[in-house]
Formats: C-alpha cells, structure tokens, sequence
C-alpha cells in the first residue's frame, strides 16, 4: 500500500463513467460544447478556465455546462483545469467560482495545487494534479490532492518525457488514489492496456480534437488526419515548457524551417493567443486519429475496442 491517496474515491468516480476516460482540457479547443457531449456521453469532460477570456465568461460558460449536464440523464462529471502558477493573476477569482457552481474537479497544472486544495474540498470537490516527473507527483501527493495526471512522453501539448510504465509504476508505491495516465493514447486497446499496468483511468486530447464538437479550426482536423508520430515536433520553445505540437503548423507559422526554431518570442496573451490559433499541438497517438466524428461515436469505438481487449485477455487467462 501506499503513503497518499484514498482508492475509494477510484472506486466512486469510475462509478459514475461510462468509460474510465478523462477529456483533456485543451487551449483553444476544449469549449461548452465538448465538455457538455463528453460527460453527457459517459467520460469526463475538461475546460481550461484561461480558454475564457476572462472569470465574468468562466462564470456563464460553468452555469451553461452544468445546467446541460443536469438535464442529461446519467451524466459523467466535469472538470475546470487552473493554471496554479503564481504568474495566474485571475487564480484566486477562478477558484471562487469553483466554489460558487461546486465544480465536481479542479485539474492543478503549471505549479503548487496547495492553493487550491482546501477550497475545492470546502464543498466536497476533488482535485487532480498533473505531474510530469516523480518527484512533482510525490509533492502532490504529500500536499493532499484527490487524485494525479502522469503526463507520460508522448502527451500533445505540454508533455512528460518518463515511459509510461516506469512513471506509473514509481508513483504507484506511494500513491494509491486515482491516477489518469496521459501519453499518446488514442484507442481502446491502449486504454485497456494503462488499466492493467495499474492506471485507473486515461487522458485523452488529440482524439477529441478532431470531434464536430471542438472548437479546433477545420484545418486543424485535417491536419491531424493526414499526420502520424513522426510529424509531431517536441519544443520548449513556445511556452517555456516542453511541448509537442504538430510539425506542419509549425512550418506553416515560420516557427521552424528546415527543422530549425526559428526562435520568435511571443511575450502578451494576446500574441499567444494569435499564435495558438495557428500552431497546433498533438500527442504521439495522432496516428489512431482518422475521422472526424461526434464525441459520442468517438466514446462508442472506445468502449467497444476496450470491451474486445479485455475479452480477449480475460479468455488467455483462462487458458492459462
């Protein structure tokens, strides 16, 4: 057994998911509407609160999902990521506005989730943090979060770098609360597969992106659909962070020729806005993302490849 986490609080949340998928809250991509199909649609839905331009905007779009959410029968929960870095001048309004809705998850990145921790459980909501190393998952993890997102190698945006079985394996002997593993993971296969090394659930971005649902522009879909793992490109460069995004974009933008950065600086939110909107991020699983569907499809093909793996592996077991 471990230090920290509480299994229990796997079993109530697994309970109320269709399939043991979280969406990725994505810059740009992740809006009302994709959070509304995801959780009506039995995974958890995902927003960034920066995706609202400001906390006046976050406060319609959080009544607007939940009051959809309500009337949808057998709703998944949903989640609001917080940038919890002290750079985030809007954290402490935002957070007030988790109180005010009862947001069911806050998702803590970029930073401490401390600031967080006692606020979200004032009125009985959970928080996740992700972590990109060992040694920030155990720091979570001794804060007191619910729950923790190992961004793995291979995660669109901003990126782990550890090997999924590795990470998830050292962080499973001191962590036995929910754990979401992140990294590349586009089908069901993979997702069955996270289960048996010891995830409890999955994040999943870039196959979401492609959904009528999202707010990704047109070409952004295409391009996905015409790329595989060799087109995404790992650069710290944007953010600051170690981030994949799609190769093509970044030509297309002059951000890199010829596999050299370029090496712009972009400085105000509103050039990182601009400049998100035309250089586009994706996992290492952008290969298994070949049609532009509805989430619920999406969901559809997921539970059902799932369903086929775990059989399958049920059946050699049995053999065995």
């Amino acid at each position: 057994m471990g230090n920290y986490g509480d299994p229990q609080v796997t079993a109530r949340l697994q309970a109320k998911l269709k399939l043991p998928v979280f969406v990725a809250p994505m810059f740009l991509v992740s809006g009302r509407n994709l959070v509304v199909a995801s959780s009506s649609n039995g995974v958890l839905g995902s927003i960034p609160a920066l995706n609202a331009r400001t906390t006046e905007i976050l406060d319609s779009w959080i009544s607007d999902i939940a009051a959809k959410l309500e009337t949808a029968s057998a709703a998944a929960p949903f989640a609001v990521n917080l940038i919890a870095h002290a750079s985030n001048t809007r954290l402490d309004a935002d957070v007030d506005l988790m109180i005010k809705h009862k947001v069911p998850i806050a998702i803590s990145s970029v930073g401490s989730p401390d600031r967080l921790i006692d606020s979200i459980h004032s009125y009985g909501g959970l928080v996740f943090s992700d972590a990109a190393t060992v040694r920030h998952a155990k720091r979570a993890a001794s804060a007191g979060v619910d729950g923790l997102v190992l961004l793995s190698a291979g995660a669109g945006g901003n990126t782990g770098w550890l090997n999924p079985f590795s990470f998830l394996a050292e962080v499973r002997q001191f962590f036995d609360g929910p754990i979401a593993l992140a990294g590349g993971l586009s089908s069901g296969r993979q997702i069955a597969a996270a289960e048996m090394m010891g995830a409890d659930f999955v994040l999943m971005g870039t196959t979401f992106i492609a959904t009528h649902e999202s707010e990704a522009d047109q070409r952004y879909r295409d391009m996905l659909i015409e790329s595989g793992a060799d087109d995404v490109v790992t650069t710290d460069k944007l953010t600051g962070i170690p981030a994949n995004m799609l190769r093509a974009s970044l030509e297309k933008s002059g951000f890199i020729d010829g596999g050299n950065h370029k090496g712009f600086s972009v400085n105000r939110d509103t050039e990182l806005m601009k400049m998100w909107r035309d250089i586009w991020s994706a996992g290492h699983g952008v290969g298994g993302v070949t049609r532009i569907a509805s989430v619920r499809d999406e969901v559809e093909r997921l539970v059902q490849e799932r369903a086929v793996t775990l059989m399958r592996n049920q059946s050699m077991a049995e053999v065995y």
